[in-house]
């Protein structure tokens, strides 16, 4: 008989949350119990659940008696007050912010690329940032063949990875157009239709920005590395749903083109459109709503000695959060 486990989603209410809801029950997720976790504001709300109606409970300290894995996804601040709290109460917490990514305790785990790091949590597992995620899917095939020395990556990110608010103003911003309205800025700090804004995150002291730096520090973890030489631009495009990314690496050997196909198109979770010339490469609108990350325009580097370039599209909501989240909980209970 197939083990089961009482799961928690804490933020349940977020895109990301409703999320990991249907991707639990698309996976067929062994669910014993399942418990949605979120604001007093959301307590509540319904949603269904294999034909079972859940009901919202408002997040407390005792939130996690008897459930045996908890998928976080309410923001850092929510992390830090209620992760440790749900440990102590027996529970695995697999989190989806910032607030744990870094800490030398805690595994920064991309399934497909180091599932080994599971193994040494000690209560609490970190989900990386979905821009990490989406360029390291299409890295990795190429890194396991040839030590990767240099990444220049710069990101195109879809406004759902800033949430729902994200959503609503860039709905709201496009019917402004349509109908000659005058066009108001309230969640981002510039119009983002008909826009690009190269600023994701706070400013820190080296010139970048903290969405910039969390890919820097992250790939250098997940890839256990921290020689790699990485520069990173991190730009917000009026685009709903799936981030892509234009990356530049440059390998400790030469790797003929052919080869980084074949390892592409050989790769679990990634997925090689790799015609150019009859307009096959990956865009936002193929990859939204996939498992797979997309990979395409791959070719050698005019700069680097032993350069490549390529473009990746992933649904950032998807395998960039939600679903590398249930992938980690599903590898945990393999082990």
């Amino acid at each position: 008989m197939i083990k089961k486990y009482n799961i928690a989603i804490v933020g349940v209410t977020g895109v990301v949350g409703e999320t990991m809801l249907s991707i639990l029950e698309e996976r067929n997720f062994p669910v014993n119990n399942l418990v949605l976790l979120a604001s007093e504001r959301s307590s509540g709300k319904e949603y269904s659940f294999k034909y079972q109606t859940l009901i919202v409970q408002t997040l407390n300290e005792n939130s996690f008696n008897n459930i045996d894995i908890a998928l976080f996804s309410a923001g850092g601040n929510v992390s830090k007050q209620y992760a440790q709290i749900a440990v102590e109460s027996g529970c695995i917490v697999i989190d989806s912010s910032s607030a744990f990514r870094m800490d030398s305790d805690v595994p920064l785990v991309i399934p497909e690329i180091n599932p080994e790091a599971i193994r040494t949590h000690k209560g609490i597992l970190a989900n990386p940032n979905c821009t990490t995620i989406v360029t390291l899917m299409a890295l990795n095939p190429i890194r396991k063949f040839s030590r990767i020395k240099k990444i220049i990556a710069s990101s195109y990110q879809a406004v759902s990875g800033a949430g729902q608010e994200g959503i609503n103003e860039l709905k709201k911003q496009n019917k402004a157009i349509v109908i000659g309205e005058k066009l108001q800025a309230k969640y981002f700090s510039h119009q983002i239709a008909s826009n690009l804004i190269p600023k994701i995150d706070q400013m820190t002291e080296n010139g970048f920005t903290g969405e910039e730096m969390k890919m820097v520090n992250e790939t250098r973890k997940i890839f256990g590395d921290n020689d790699i030489k990485i520069s990173v631009t991190c730009v917000r495009v009026p685009v709903y749903t799936a981030h892509s990314v234009a990356v530049t690496i440059e390998t400790q050997k030469k790797i003929p083109i052919n080869k980084v196909r074949e390892l592409i198109e050989n790769a679990e979770g990634i997925e090689l459109l790799d015609e150019p010339s009859n307009e096959v490469y990956p865009m936002p609108m193929l990859a939204e709503g996939k498992d797979n990350c997309l990979v395409g325009r791959i070719r050698e580097d005019l700069v680097f000695e032993n350069g490549i370039s390529l473009w990746v599209s992933g649904d950032q909501v998807k395998k960039g959060a939600a679903l590398n989240a249930v992938q980690i909980a599903e590898k945990l209970i393999d082990e």
